[in-house]
């Protein structure tokens, strides 16, 4: 019985299906050919950006569930298999009637623990087979310094013989090497080999199908002698003695190249190949229906070498593409064309789908229900970059409605399952992005989608506060931020007129106007160097706002800005109030980096040389009076 280990089946496909979905999110290349027509590509990048949160969507709730956070409780239950056995990959997928659910409390513990031993072994083991592909001597080097070979020339030539990913001209090259380690590791690799009763064009074909015969004829002349030797000790009374075997092996590699070589134009005869090896066997021929035979064997069937199961994977996987037409939507995604038609594509369907259902009939897998939520960074980890750059994109560039919302959610509940699970650079890289979706900072730009990111900004410090940590700093400058336009558009005295200043200009002019009209009234008002400064836009800071005011201000954009300021009227003080209001339901770590954050806001706030603000030192006075009874 076939134990399946979900985790690891997610990271190899289900990784390669979300890169698939952020290159339709993104839509196809600029001055690519395509037959979609632009309202059938707007359509498919949008289902696109529904799967990738449907993706994480999922992910958020089976997480929920196992550690029974009721804000996000899935409505059904999830089941997520797992097996201790990583081999298990290579079995085959049953139905779904088929599977046997199971879940064992012993392993629940250790299966994140595990999985991440697996996953660091198999990253060191990676390493080590990239560099053998380079340089071959460094990589068994460093395979065995890190323990993933044992140090015997046996085990090395064992690692040789029956790893995947290992180049065969690179394995080839290592064992002709005649340094005295690789040499003792290409006798261990030889003698590996039973060719007990086995004919001898069968027994080279075996031997020269897991590597390729090097180039220098020197590395060549010690495998083949190697090989003829070991022919010989398994079949003592095949020929006179191992230089017969030796020289009938060269004969047969000639053979094989000559035959299956289109670049030789003149081949050898059977004649020919006869003639050749004539008085081989210690002065003696060999049989000529022997030779013949042979001859015969390595025409009709060329000498290969095994093809990597990577690689076989890969074509099946194309070939099972192109049965379901996968194949066409992958093209239209990167702008390739294909000639080739779908002739009876329904009926090869069909077949193949009545094909899979016989090969799997009876067959059964194990599944296990694992509860350890650890696991999940795994899957984090290879997914998040590709969500992030399909939302931000999308978000960007789309003003579609139902578009941006799906957006904000997939960012929404990616900070979600970031933050719960401390992925601290994930969690701060999805926070940053929506906080500069907002567009807080350039006001006299916004639109209805950032009013939006606004309040996923909210959401997220409500419902997320006691995981954000350093990400509170990027909320609350974006809340600060919220507030400053709110006082702008209501004409409330700036904050600097609660700071003494030296006498001048500054100070006059604040004697003068301890107030400013309403801006949702009147235009004029955008005299004041604040507002023209909101105007045009600042950096992603609130606080630098005030400064290099210089400039003009057209009437767009003073029609822009006053319009974006009703905009936010959609966001009343309830809910920018409510956060802070909320601190006292923060955990004792949740508030301490709460505060942390909040003073250093405040700290930028009051040292603006300009435009003085006093928001986040009120709220640090409330926070306090919030949480008296801690």
């Amino acid at each position: 019985m076939t134990v399946m280990w979900m985790p690891q089946i997610f990271l190899k496909d289900v990784c390669r299906t979300v890169n698939g979905l952020l290159k339709t999110a993104l839509g196809v290349p600029p001055g690519s050919a395509t037959t979609l027509s632009p309202a059938q590509d707007i359509t498919l990048r949008h289902e696109a950006v529904k799967c990738l949160v449907g993706i994480v969507k999922s992910m958020g709730h089976w997480m929920d569930q196992q550690l029974r956070m009721g804000e996000f409780s899935p409505k059904s239950p999830a089941i997520d298999p797992s097996s201790d056995n990583h081999n298990s990959l290579n079995g085959e997928e049953g139905t779904g009637a088929d599977f046997e659910m199971h879940s064992e409390a012993n392993s629940e513990v250790s299966d994140a623990a595990t999985l991440e031993q697996r996953r660091t072994y198999k990253i060191e083991l990676q390493k080590g087979i990239s560099l053998f592909n380079r340089k071959p001597s460094k990589g068994i080097e460093f395979l065995i310094n890190s323990k993933k070979v044992e140090g015997s020339p046996e085990e090395v030539a064992s690692f040789l013989k029956s790893a995947s990913g290992l180049n065969k001209t690179m394995i080839g090259d290592y064992l002709g090497d005649r340094e005295e380690f690789p040499l003792k590791v290409m006798h261990a690799y030889v003698d590996s080999f039973n060719f007990d009763a086995m004919d001898f064009g069968e027994a080279i074909r075996f031997f020269l199908c897991g590597f390729r015969l090097p180039g220098e004829a020197q590395k060549i002349d010690r495998i083949m002698e190697k090989f003829a030797e070991r022919y010989c000790k398994c079949n003592p009374n095949f020929f006179a003695s191992a230089d017969t075997a030796y020289v009938l092996g060269y004969s047969v590699i000639m053979l094989n190249t000559d035959a299956h070589n289109s670049m030789v134009k003149d081949k050898m005869s059977k004649g020919d190949f006869i003639r050749n090896n004539r008085g081989i066997d210690n002065g003696k021929d060999l049989p000529e229906d022997y030779l013949g035979s042979l001859y015969d064997q390595i025409v009709k069937n060329e000498i290969k070498m095994n093809t990597d199961s990577s690689v076989q994977q890969n074509r099946q996987a194309n070939s099972i593409n192109k049965l379901l037409g996968l194949d066409s939507i992958f093209n239209l995604v990167t702008g390739k064309q294909t000639e080739e038609k779908a002739v009876g594509a329904n009926d090869l369907l069909i077949r193949h789908i009545q094909e899979q259902f016989k090969a799997n009939a009876g067959k059964s897998e194990l599944y296990y229900a694992v509860t350890d939520t650890a696991i999940l960074r795994f899957m984090v980890e290879v997914c998040w970059a590709p969500m992030l750059a399909a939302f931000s994109m999308t978000l960007d560039q789309s003003d579609d409605k139902a578009a941006t919302s799906q957006c904000l959610q997939g960012f929404r509940h990616a900070v979600h399952v970031t933050s719960v699970m401390c992925m601290q650079t994930q969690r701060d890289a999805f926070v940053t992005s929506v906080a500069k979706f907002t567009y807080l900072h350039c006001a006299a730009d916004m639109k209805q989608k950032n009013v939006d990111a606004v309040k996923t900004i909210i959401s997220i410090a409500i419902e997320d506060g006691n995981y954000l940590q350093e990400a509170w700093e990027h909320v609350l400058t974006r809340l600060s931020r919220f507030e400053h336009l709110q006082l702008l558009g209501e004409g409330a005295p700036p904050d600097a007129s609660f700071f003494p200043v030296p006498a001048s200009g500054t100070e006059e002019k604040t004697q003068k106007s301890p107030g400013t009209p309403s801006l949702k009234k009147k235009a004029n008002a955008l005299q004041n160097p604040a507002v023209m400064a909101a105007v045009r836009g600042s950096s992603y800071d609130s606080t630098t706002v005030g400064i290099n005011v210089s400039g003009l201000v057209s009437p767009e954009q003073i029609s822009n800005f006053i319009s974006n300021l009703n905009l936010l009227d959609q966001i009343g003080n309830f809910e920018l109030n409510h956060i802070f209001a909320h601190s006292q339901r923060l955990n004792s770590e949740a508030i301490v980096a709460f505060v942390r954050a909040l003073c250093k806001v405040s700290m930028s706030e009051l040292q603006s040389p300009s435009d003085p603000r006093v928001f986040s030192l009120t709220k640090i006075v409330e926070i306090a009076h919030y949480n008296m009874n801690r």
